[in-house]
């Protein structure tokens, strides 16, 4: 078999970046796409100047103004953003059709079998990136490996408008620099318990005894073990399955009451019933959620197996369950379904579903 080639792209400070093609005078100051910071708007995306103050996407906006006083944030334009992923999918397809999309600014490529470029997965990620500028204005950077971890993490490597390759030659000294907050599925909680063993990186990992991790991580052990050394089998998925459909609101003011959150149901439930009559596919749900945000930033989720009837009524039940739980001021609701995967078509999502 064929050494895998797997390019990673990602767009640099995708939504700032185009917002600065199209305004050239944003290129000089620190600049964020989000939310006002008068009414809990979130960052979405910051360029490298705003960085440099510590503003981060997901961070409220709020936060970010007293990090950067001087920061301009603009609302955003999400169909140009659209267009430009569409346009960069364009260039995408000249050199393979093998392409999973992980976002609007963001993809894996598998090319293990492509003659362009002399077959040389460098050489195609940096016309890659030369054309996207062209068409686009914008700049990505690209990581080249042979499996989407580590391609993923290259990518990040030499940021921005950079790439970086990691051969199989280099493979085994590269992946014992990465750091555990790059291994993909671990959470903060899990990085926690790694920081408790003294682990920083995917080299301090490997030491680790694999009896300490099955105690710590359960079934993630192993595989947490595996991308500790690097390996990571995970194939470029052309077809993407939707698991779930769902909306949820951040709300100005904090809803304070319980009948405050249960008015908000049939508002929800009608934005999340458009959403489903828009799909092509046939979705066939197994399970009604819902998820609460509380004041305190701590979150819950509650889940009943899906029946026929007032699906509104199911929802406030739920609601009126998640609730309980802190009864405290909620900030954020939502609801939506868990779908039956096995009813489900294989399909690629379009971008604007990403």
């Amino acid at each position: 078999m064929s050494q895998r080639k797997i390019i990673h792209i990602d767009a640099d400070c995708f939504f700032a970046a185009v917002e600065m093609r199209d305004q050239p005078e944003l290129r000089t100051i620190p600049l964020a796409i989000g939310g006002p910071s008068s009414s809990r708007g979130v960052i979405s995306t910051a360029n490298y100047i705003a960085r440099e103050y510590g503003v981060r996407s997901a961070m409220s906006s709020a936060h970010a103004m007293r990090l950067c006083p001087q920061l301009t944030i603009l609302p955003g334009n999400m169909q140009k953003y659209r267009d430009v992923s569409q346009q960069m999918r364009s260039v995408f397809n000249e050199f393979t059709d093998l392409i999973e999309p992980l976002s609007l600014d963001e993809a894996y490529l598998d090319v293990t079998d492509v003659s362009l470029c002399r077959g040389s997965a460098t050489l195609m990620a940096q016309a890659i990136r030369q054309k996207i500028f062209q068409i686009t204005g914008i700049t990505v950077s690209a990581g080249i490996a042979s499996n989407k971890f580590l391609a993923k993490v290259a990518s990040d490597w030499n940021k921005p408008n950079g790439q970086f390759v990691v051969s199989p030659e280099t493979q085994n000294d590269f992946v014992k620099t990465i750091p555990i907050k790059n291994i993909w599925g671990l959470g903060k909680v899990g990085q926690g318990k790694l920081h408790k063993l003294n682990v920083e990186t995917c080299g301090d990992l490997q030491r680790v005894d694999f009896s300490v991790l099955l105690k710590q991580f359960g079934s993630f052990a192993y595989r947490l073990s595996q991308l500790a050394l690097g390996i990571d089998d995970r194939s470029v998925q052309v077809n993407r399955i939707r698991k779930s459909l769902s909306v949820e609101h951040t709300y100005h003011k904090d809803l304070q009451t319980m009948d405050e959150c249960v008015r908000q149901i049939p508002i929800l439930m009608e934005e999340l019933s458009r959403r489903m009559l828009n799909k092509k596919e046939t979705l066939q749900p197994s399970k009604f959620y819902v998820k609460v945000k509380f004041d305190n930033f701590q979150q819950t989720t509650v889940e009943k197996a899906y029946q026929h009837g007032e699906e509104e009524s199911f929802f406030i039940l739920l609601m009126k369950e998640a609730i309980a739980r802190q009864s405290r001021p909620v900030r954020l609701l939502g609801l939506g379904y868990r779908l039956k995967l096995d009813n489900l078509m294989q399909m690629q999502l379009p971008l604007d579903e990403l």
